[in-house]
């Protein structure tokens, strides 16, 4: 029987390309030829800490994907062979790439009991390019943030983080027409794609920042001391400084929306947290954003493809992951599964 390629972590930064037999079709299955899958930076995450499935379980990786279904069982209905799909990766508790049975970094994905949950493999409407498949997911997770924060036009925004995330949030909220985005980050890459897109990129290590942003959205007084009157402050970097100095600078009544994945304890200063009566709001992953990005895409008042800087065959994944480790140089890293 042949074997096809399934990029699997083994290890803390032990990512291999294991040959493994093709996934069987069930009747109540859709078996998906992946065209292209994008790396997250929970991949890299993953990889970076062992995986999600301990040492003697090899970790199936990839969740931000589409391609066409080659196969469905019997009993599936709402997609047929041909269809270009888009996959919901946490349909169904499947866990797709992210700790479940199997990952999209690979050119057959099996897409477990869709017939009885369709949202599972959503076919990809015929006025929206099939270039964004692949970034409807971190478009979802950016459009759960927004609707987290219930952010509208009258918002002053800012988003720490100029990664894939960031830049998608940058997208939804434009789409909202809020307007004087502020994105801040350290590479000038991501804050130049940021200005490419339309919004106001500053720099994070600059001591003036603080100063900036009043400049941008005007101040609000705390106490005699002038705040940035910023509404809504998005934390897209997962990194602890970045959201202890949100808190320090963030005005009166503004509301964060923590969607960066943090992996260590973050200091809060609760007597400021009540006295300015900032909100803080986690946004995980997403619910019904898949069909909303669907809508929001067809549009035409999206450009999600601006985020890709690289694109790698799957048998070079270990040099598309290193150039996705590089912030300076790359921004979203897609994958060629066919290739």
């Amino acid at each position: 029987m042949p074997v096809i390629p399934q990029a699997r972590i083994h290890g803390v930064n032990d990512l291999r390309v294991d040959m493994l037999e093709p996934p069987v079709c069930g009747s109540n299955d859709v078996i998906v030829q992946v065209r292209q899958c994008g790396i997250c930076g929970s991949d890299l995450g993953y990889l970076g800490m062992g995986g999600l499935t301990g040492p003697d379980t090899p970790m199936p990786i990839g969740h931000e994907l589409w391609g066409l279904v080659v196969e469905a069982g019997v009993n599936v209905t709402h997609v047929g062979i041909g269809d270009a799909v888009v996959v919901q990766p946490m349909s169904n508790g499947l866990n797709i790439g992210n700790g479940g049975g199997e990952g999209g970094f690979t050119p057959l994905l099996l897409v477990k009991e869709a017939a009885l949950h369709p949202d599972s493999t959503m076919k990809l409407p015929d006025n929206i390019p099939v270039t964004y498949g692949a970034l409807v997911e971190p478009l979802a997770v950016a459009q759960h943030s927004a609707n987290r924060v219930q952010a509208s036009a009258q918002d002053k925004a800012v988003i720490y983080g100029g990664g894939p995330i960031g830049l998608s949030i940058l997208q939804v909220l434009q789409y909202r027409n809020l307007a004087d985005i502020v994105v801040v980050d350290l590479a000038e890459k991501r804050l130049q794609a940021a200005r490419d897109m339309g919004a106001i990129a500053l720099r994070g290590d600059d001591p003036q920042l603080t100063q900036q942003l009043v400049e941008v959205h005007g101040a609000s007084d705390f106490f005699g001391m002038p705040l940035p009157a910023s509404s809504v402050l998005f934390e897209a970097t997962g990194a602890r400084s970045v959201f202890e100095n949100m808190l320090q600078t963030a005005g009166p009544g503004s509301r964060i929306c923590l969607t960066g994945v943090h992996k260590e304890a973050a200091s809060i200063d609760l007597l400021a947290l009540l006295a300015k009566e900032v909100s803080i709001i986690p946004a995980m992953g997403y619910q019904h954003e898949f069909v909303e990005v669907f809508e929001m895409l067809a549009s035409g008042r999206l450009d999600p493809a601006a985020m890709v800087t690289h694109e790698f065959a799957l048998s070079d994944l270990e040099q598309a992951f290193a150039t996705a480790r590089d912030a300076e140089s790359a921004i979203k890293v897609m994958i060629d599964c066919q290739s």
